[in-house]
């Protein structure tokens, strides 16, 4: 149901809110144990390529095997190549490839600021602007995001 203002009359989402719900509800197919993220990719008002963190395809599920980095006691943040899992962002790139869809110039909204790893990624594909909901400690990755000229702004529900 939408949500009504005062003249009864129901709001429509802005543009941020409306793509950063969908990174959200992406996020809910994660099979990872840790953490839960999505990502969207976006042209304008033209939603691209989706991708939330989980192993590739035909590999067993962390959910159902259990978390390598727990059990090899990695922290948070530390060794990203310890994983079997792929993260959202490399995900919706990887599915906007196999589609073959231009992401140049595009932006992506992602619930969690991205990680030095997919930093380099979206800085390499063209990505102008990174819209997230929850930060990341990552001081490389936002070192690189501003060298590289690329918007980063934190999501504001409005």
């Amino acid at each position: 149901m939408n949500d009504l203002n005062h003249t009864n009359e129901p709001t429509r989402p802005s543009w941020d809110e409306y793509f950063m719900d969908i990174a959200h509800m992406c996020a809910r197919r994660t099979t990872c144990r840790r953490r839960q993220i999505g990502a969207v990719l976006v042209k304008g008002t033209r939603l691209l390529a989706t991708g939330y963190n989980g192993v590739p395809t035909g590999i067993e599920h962390c959910l159902d095997r259990g978390c390598l980095r727990e059990q090899l006691g990695i922290p948070s943040g530390q060794q990203h190549e310890l994983c079997r899992g792929l993260h959202a962002e490399q995900n919706a790139l990887i599915q906007a490839a196999r589609n073959g869809i231009s992401i140049d110039g595009a932006s992506v909204y992602c619930t969690a600021q991205p990680c030095v790893l997919c930093a380099k990624m979206l800085i390499n594909a063209g990505i102008t602007e990174i819209i997230y909901d929850l930060e990341y400690p990552d001081p490389l990755a936002l070192e690189m995001l501003h060298e590289a000229g690329i918007t980063l702004r934190q999501f504001t529900k409005k």
